[in-house]
């Protein structure tokens, strides 16, 4: 026997309610369907369908087709495989906003740690500054001083809250941030201006099962997400020579101001 063609709704298998109410292409489940007109809608959950079937008119097209929301791309790949760089490079074609998620992790908390954190940051620590003979007692004094007053403000500077502490972790170790937090940081990029009307590319995000399971249960769906696949040798001839260039100028700076330091101690012996 054959099956009639089945007419599928303005929306085609995208879930009417969530594009109307917060722009989103979600798909619709088969057991969430609803017939209107002669023709078959999907919908995300069963409160939706519900919602749906009590005024069908606000969810269906009038006139002109139901307008489409913008892009919205996941951009994943290990450390150094070049999202950034492909990133930075859909979004200007498009023009459509670029995020970098684990530097947007890092302005969050930049006020009060004063320096980027986590195991892929460039800044190097530096030496011990106690290490460096100085001869001068007023020298001393001085450095003291200005090293507890430092320390005091660094206390006060690292007051993090409960959602910036997860934050922290999250760059140095990896550790998972909890949903109330992604809350407050991934839920603006779909729902609210200027990112909901243009679109984006989320360069390092989802990075974790746990990441792709929070965006399926607040029903972010991207509509595509690629994945950059590279050699580990490609990166490694990428990231190595400009940190050898940096180490380079580091040490080179070190040096000189050991020597104007040793000079200084030479003239206050005299």
């Amino acid at each position: 026997i054959k099956q009639k063609k089945r007419h599928m709704g303005d929306t085609k298998h995208f879930c009417p309610v969530s594009l109307k109410e917060h722009f989103i292409l979600h798909p619709g489940l088969q057991e969430h369907a609803a017939k209107y007109k002669e023709k078959i809608y999907y919908f995300a959950t069963s409160e939706y369908r519900d919602k749906f079937l009590k005024n069908p008119e606000e969810y269906v097209a009038h006139g002109k087709p139901i307008q489409a929301p913008p892009l919205r791309m996941c951009l994943l790949g290990t450390h150094g495989a070049g999202k950034t760089t492909c990133g930075r490079q859909v979004a200007d074609k498009l023009g459509i906003f670029h995020i970098q998620f684990e530097e947007y992790l890092q302005e969050l908390i930049l006020p009060k740690t004063k320096k980027k954190v986590g195991p892929h940051v460039d800044e190097e620590p530096e030496e011990d500054d106690n290490k460096i003979p100085i001869l001068s007692e007023e020298l001393e004094d001085f450095s003291q001083t200005k090293t507890e007053t430092e320390t005091e403000q660094s206390k006060q500077e690292e007051a993090l809250t409960d959602e910036e502490e997860a934050i922290k972790a999250n760059l140095i170790d990896g550790s998972d941030l909890p949903p109330e937090v992604l809350d407050n940081i991934v839920l603006d990029w779909w729902k609210k201006e200027p990112f909901r009307s243009t679109g984006f590319v989320l360069d390092g995000f989802p990075r974790t099962v746990d990441e792709v399971k929070y965006l399926a249960e607040r029903g972010l769906c991207p509509d595509v997400a690629v994945y950059i696949q590279v050699e580990d040798s490609d990166i490694l001839d990428r990231l190595f020579p400009p940190r050898l260039k940096k180490w380079k100028e580091k040490r080179r700076k070190k040096k000189e101001y050991k020597k104007k330091l040793k000079e200084l101690n030479a003239k206050l012996r005299v």
